[in-house]
């Protein structure tokens, strides 16, 4: 499974910046004293605005103008602490008002479905693309960008009359283009976007606002992209699954779901949410993709995390033996809860299908754990899992 980190806007205008992007960065607060120092560093009327990875912020309060360093001060208060689509806001960037004589909308993004990449573009910025869309789809243009070939001159001279930017912008918004491409591309994201894209009352273009989403299987590439991470909003069972190389993605249901592929696990997450619709509506807890080698200590790294969350009312281990097979998947569930000891004291219920699944579930049965349930199917299982979840 594809891991992708989102960037606040402050990070992403920073990556702006350093591949050339005009951008004004204005200064980062996590106080409101830093916010009215900032204030006053940037002349005084700024726009205080919330820092957290989710769109809307301006609709939940989150985006106030202030007229001098002590409004600074009194918004910052106001949003630092506040959530905003249950994202706590720990930093505020306090930016310069702009002089802003239009808007418009800017993005690359990958296109799966066609292998390639898109540029999706609008003169009509400031508010969602998705609104646009529906309200007038004739102003969002779409470009497909062929993977080797990428974006050169002609080919963000192509978007750019595309979308239909105005002459007395056109140059600028070339070499805005080619300039958002370097940051696409050079630092692996999945997603570019600027809106709004502003042209300023002096003429000229600027990326107001940032998005950017980057691929975490390029880490490798980026040791500069670990600071990026924003470790106080990251949830602590994905911070402690991530340290133990675990693909785990926390969810808001009752049943944790363990097993070995994205896609089995993916599988599992749909039966188990409806399994879970005729007790009570129980659904997945959590993500967990173990993948092919389910050792004991995999297995009780996988359990350790599902069952420290404190929404986990029972445990659906959901394996296909392949590479590797039941009888070593078993042996390893029956390590964990050695490894584990005491501290797990919520039912499993667990379902083996694939190679040596006889030898598996013999292992099991044989270890006769109290906590341990084994179901020969995968609805079967689920149906078990959801109703040991149910108070």
């Amino acid at each position: 499974m594809a891991t992708a980190v989102d960037l606040m806007e402050y990070q992403a205008k920073e990556l702006f910046a350093k591949h050339d992007v005009p951008v004004t960065l204005g200064v980062v607060a996590t106080t409101p004293q830093e916010a009215r120092a900032g204030a006053e560093e940037l002349g005084g009327r700024v726009v205080v605005k919330a820092q957290v990875k989710a769109g809307g912020r301006g609709k939940a309060g989150g985006v106030k103008l202030a007229q001098n360093p002590d409004e600074a001060y009194a918004h910052a208060q106001d949003i630092l602490g506040m959530t905003i689509k249950g994202l706590t806001v720990h930093r505020v960037l306090v930016a310069p008002t702009a002089d802003i004589a239009a808007e418009y909308y800017f993005s690359f993004v990958v296109d799966r479905s066609n292998r390639s990449y898109l540029c999706i573009a609008s003169v009509e910025g400031g508010v969602e693309i998705e609104e646009v869309a529906h309200t007038n789809p004739d102003a969002v243009a779409k470009v497909s960008i062929d993977a080797g070939t990428g974006v050169d001159g002609a080919k963000a001279r192509e978007i750019v009359t595309t979308a239909k930017f105005p002459a007395e912008v056109a140059e600028q918004a070339v070499e805005m283009v080619q300039a958002l491409w370097k940051v696409f591309i050079e630092e692996d994201a999945s997603l570019v976007e600027v809106n709004p894209l502003v042209r300023l009352g002096d003429g000229t273009l600027e990326a107001l606002d940032g998005k950017v989403t980057l691929d975490e299987n390029a880490d490798f590439r980026h040791t500069d992209h670990a600071e990026l991470e924003d470790k106080e909003a990251a949830d602590p069972l994905e911070a402690k699954a991530k340290a133990k190389d675990l693909n785990y993605v926390k969810l808001d249901g009752s049943v944790g779901i363990i097993g070995n592929g994205a896609g089995l696990v993916m599988s599992t997450l749909d039966v188990v949410a409806y399994a879970g619709e005729e007790f009570g509506g129980q659904k997945p807890a959590n993500f967990l993709d173990i993948g092919g080698g389910a050792s004991a200590e995999v297995m009780a790294a996988g359990l350790d995390i599902v069952l420290g969350d404190d929404q986990v009312k029972s445990v659906f281990v959901n394996v296909f033996g392949g590479i590797t097979a039941c009888d070593a998947v078993a042996d390893g569930i029956v390590h964990a809860l050695e490894m584990l000891g005491d501290t797990a004291t919520k039912p499993l219920v667990v379902r083996l299908d694939g190679n040596n699944v006889e030898q598996g579930r013999a292992i099991l049965a044989e270890a006769d754990h109290p906590l341990v349930t084994l179901v020969d199917t995968m609805d079967g299982a689920a149906r078990r899992a959801a109703e040991l979840a149910a108070p």
